[in-house]
């Protein structure tokens, strides 16, 4: 989105949310955080101040205007975001005002061609004297003259030109910027995602941001089988998932001496599943530590051996958590798709592998039992092998990259 060429840039952000107005008297705790979100996300493009105004956020930039609009498209809660330009709440300084902003968005059109156009205002102070619909023809008849290629069509138009009226000034737009819906990250408390380099536990974590958990992380790495390029690889993907809440923190976890005690002393086709229920086992001490209230999978039902319903019913069984699976029903396809528009893809492609190709079960348990698990895991020293990764796993405390 380029800076308007004839009336300079906008002077606030108008911000509308969708699920949140539905939160009956709980309401204004979800703006506040959503509030709190807003500022957390725009800290590095500029100061602002945000406003309350029924059923919206008013959101003024001491600079920046645009930058912080396009920054906001990645706040969860946030329906849809619209740069606009302020005027006196006068029929005639409104009319003046919306003019060139028109103009400017025509100008971003391909000409030669008719484009549909509708004005659309709406009036939050009463004593305004004209009604919105008043005021809808009132500007149309002033901004269209000269602008032969417009035509009016209220159902579906291409351009609409929307004017809010407000006590102390009316504001008119014409941009809608998309924001990614739900609810704002930490509202539903806090969760913590087990984080491979794949692509489907990044959009699982991202899933769980929208329906307003606050997500912190936990991966695992098996030096040396597994290089540094995989911890880099994890630490990156979280980089991108960090535009989308106000903080992230990364545990990582070393697995090797897991993993070959399990190789040593369980039988093979039981591997990932052991893997997994001793990864469960650790993440859920690390989030009581983290006061989390759920752990988060990508797990797909189906997709691969593991994730059939028996081996899933081992691996939660060691967990001490409910188990959020935000792509339990999901295909592959869906899950690309997700991740390509937040942004993950191209990192969860890079040929790094992850901890668990590590002694890899030439034929995998498909239908595993809970006892055999257990059978398994009498032979081994769990709380010791547990005890002593946690000890030794590092935190990182993680930046968004924007």
């Amino acid at each position: 989105m380029s800076a308007p060429s004839m009336i300079g840039a906008p002077e606030m952000v108008l911000v509308r949310y969708g699920e949140i107005a539905l939160k009956g008297k709980n309401r204004g705790s979800f703006e506040h955080a959503l509030i709190r979100n807003i500022h957390a996300a725009t800290k590095r493009v500029s100061t602002v101040h945000v406003e309350r105004r029924r059923g919206r956020l008013a959101v003024l930039p001491e600079a920046r205007v645009l930058e912080v609009a396009l920054r906001l498209r990645d706040v969860f809660g946030i329906k849809s975001i619209s740069p606009a330009w302020g005027c006196a709440a006068e029929p005639e300084a409104i009319a003046r005002l919306a003019r060139p902003v028109l103009e400017d968005a025509l100008n971003e059109l391909p000409r030669g061609r008719e484009i549909t156009f509708r004005v659309r205002s709406a009036r939050a102070d009463k004593g305004f004297p004209l009604r919105s619909m008043d005021l809808d023809r009132f500007v149309a008849e002033r901004v269209m003259p000269g602008l032969d290629h417009l035509r009016v069509r209220l159902s579906d138009p291409e351009l609409t030109l929307g004017i809010e009226v407000r006590p102390e000034r009316a504001y008119v737009f014409v941009r809608r910027i998309s924001g990614p819906g739900g609810l704002p990250a930490g509202t539903l408390g806090r969760a913590l995602c087990l984080l491979s380099g794949g692509i489907d536990s990044p959009v699982a974590a991202w899933l769980a941001m929208k329906r307003g958990c606050l997500v912190s992380y936990v991966s695992f790495h098996s030096p040396p089988y597994i290089g540094q390029g995989s911890s880099k690889k994890v630490a990156d993907l979280v980089r991108v998932l960090a535009r989308y809440q106000p903080r992230s923190v990364l545990h990582v976890v070393p697995f090797t001496e897991i993993q070959t005690t399990i190789r040593d002393s369980a039988p093979e086709p039981y591997r990932t599943v052991l893997y997994r229920r001793q990864m469960a086992r650790i993440a859920s001490r690390l989030a009581a530590r983290r006061r989390c209230k759920a752990l988060i999978t990508g797990e797909s039902l189906g997709q691969v051996a593991s994730q059939t319903i028996e081996n899933m019913t081992c691996i939660g069984a060691a967990a001490d958590l409910l188990v959020l699976r935000p792509l339990l029903g999901a295909d592959k396809e869906e899950a690309i798709e997700l991740a390509r528009r937040i942004g993950t893809f191209e990192i969860s492609c890079r040929p790094e592998p992850d901890c668990c190709t590590v002694f890899m079960p030439r034929r995998p348990i498909l239908h595993g039992r809970l006892d055999a698990c257990e059978e398994a895991e009498a032979r081994m020293d769990v709380e010791g092998l547990v005890g002593r990764a946690l000890r030794e796993t590092e935190r990182l405390e993680i930046e968004s990259d924007v």
